[in-house]
């Protein structure tokens, strides 16, 4: 599934500038990411959004619209056209990168028509409980795409293709769910609000045969036209889990290739991920939601957070070979729907501990990388402008070590609150180990055995600038500055 000592990048932000250049600017990078040690890239959602070129890719429109059709006002979408992105993926596996696409498989919505259907309205906090009668309402949901005149598919959206929205003509002040006539919600999903098979939107019906046979004909074409290598699922816990395993082997049948897929269950507890890959039968990887939460909470509590508890309660502890490690993404990042930022002191220390292991599959945050500035309106209803530090120097030098130092047994040391480490013994082809410590208090040390005798260690992030020398049974005191990290490798 995942390259030994594999890296992904989540190449976007929720804020990236709507100026139809992502495209191209992957493909101009790709080479650079691929020499730094990127071997796979994550991203976003390629076909035409509600918001045409602004949307950000989560507002599902056409799925056949990759940039190549005038529908909602534009040709191309937030990152470029269908060409470009078609280009930029083939740059990426030129390079030797492989390309995940972010796939949407839960919603639709800016239909182009509205429809009468009978519905039950449901306490959107409680799916389970109706609030009134079953009625007509009038829902926006059949979708036409003009623009497109049925090439690539000719089939048309209507209500019975969907089992719910939240949007109803002729009562728009109502705050309610809508249970459309015989429909259900689904089962295999998370239960938060009694079942969270709603989300947003017009939320499909996976039961129904002609919305399976749909998806399963778009993935062919869509491998078909881009040539991905596999997938990142949004939103994965509002979609019956079984479909998902049914859908990915479908399109590896038709690719007749593997296909990595990875799922967004964004969720805190480690039990909802475990149920979902138990019914999945462990076919999608899952991002280390409960991981990210223990990096936010340690960023904000500072020396008071015991850094023994870093992995505890998460994927990447307990089922380290289908855990995609992260420290932050476009929906945790500042200003955002789930915002649960990871302070930029702690960023350092957060992707040492995802990049310099052994266990899971690390995904680096493009604005974690490169850096981002943004406006938007916060919850307090008030415009804020973000400011995010670029971390690219450091990453990098993790990276380097990631590629050339971290092999071998993997010897942790994690047994004072503020500070930690671990070191890699290397092998054969990759002789010398590592030594990483870190501190979220004072400036640290740690007595720890790297399994070279009598060698010079340095310190590439360069916090520290005097060399460490080890014993002769190849154990040494190795240094980290407060509040920082340090990666002592072999000087030889």
């Amino acid at each position: 599934m995942a390259q030994l000592n594999g890296v992904m990048m989540q190449y976007f932000h929720w804020y990236i500038p709507p100026d139809g250049n992502l495209w191209n600017e992957l493909k101009d990078r790709v080479k650079e990411l691929a020499d730094v040690g990127v071997t796979s890239v994550w991203l976003p959602p390629a076909y035409k959004g509600t918001g045409g070129g602004y949307d950000v890719g989560y507002g599902v429109y056409d799925m056949y619209d990759l940039g190549e059709f005038d529908q909602k006002g534009s040709v191309r979408t937030k990152y470029g056209t269908k060409d470009e992105y078609v280009a930029a993926v083939k740059a990426a596996r030129d390079a030797g990168i492989r390309v995940y696409a972010d796939v949407v498989l839960n919603h639709k919505l800016g239909a182009d028509e509205a429809e009468e259907v009978e519905a039950t309205p449901y306490n959107p906090d409680n799916r389970h409980e109706p609030i009134g009668e079953m009625q007509t309402i009038k829902v926006w949901t059949h979708f036409t795409f003009p623009g497109r005149k049925g090439k690539y598919s000719d089939m048309e959206w209507h209500w019975w293709h969907f089992d719910a929205v939240d949007y109803n003509v002729y009562n728009e002040g109502e705050n309610a769910v809508y249970l459309f006539k015989d429909k259900q919600f689904d089962e295999q999903v998370d239960l938060e609000k009694g079942a969270f098979d709603y989300l947003m939107g017009c939320d499909l019906d996976m039961e129904h045969p002609e919305v399976r046979d749909e998806l399963k004909r778009w993935g062919e074409w869509f491998i078909d036209t881009t040539v991905v290598d596999g997938f990142r699922f949004d939103a994965v816990k509002h979609v019956r889990a079984g479909f998902f395993p049914e859908w990915l082997q479908h399109c590896r049948q038709h690719a007749k290739r593997d296909l990595f897929a990875v799922g967004e269950y964004w969720s805190y507890e480690i039990e909802a991920l475990h149920h979902f890959i138990e019914v999945t039968g462990g076919d999608v990887l899952l991002f280390d939601a409960p991981l990210h939460y223990n990096f936010s909470a340690a960023s904000k509590q500072g020396n008071e957070y015991d850094m023994r508890q870093i992995f505890d309660n998460t994927l990447v502890q307990q089922q380290p070979a289908l855990a995609v490690t992260l420290v932050e993404n476009h929906d945790s990042q500042p200003l955002q729907s789930l915002e649960s930022v990871v302070e930029s002191w702690f960023k350092p220390l957060a992707y040492a501990l995802i990049l310099l292991r052994s266990e899971g599959y690390p995904c680096i945050f493009y604005a974690d990388y490169y850096g981002a500035n943004y406006k938007d309106t916060g919850t307090d209803g008030n415009e804020h402008e973000i400011w995010l530090d670029s971390h690219q120097w450091l990453i990098d030098k993790f990276l380097h070590a990631r590629q050339t130092y971290a092999y071998g047994d993997q010897y942790d040391y994690f047994d004072h609150p503020n500070t930690m480490g671990w070191t890699r013994l290397g092998d054969e082809e990759h002789p010398g180990g590592m030594a990483v410590v870190l501190s979220n208090g004072e400036e640290g040390t740690k007595w720890m055995e790297v399994g070279q005798p009598n060698s010079t260690y340095i310190d590439i992030t360069e916090h520290i600038s005097e060399p460490i020398t080890t014993n002769d049974e190849g154990w040494a005191d190795f240094r980290c500055s407060a509040g920082s990290v340090s990666v002592w490798v072999s000087q030889s």
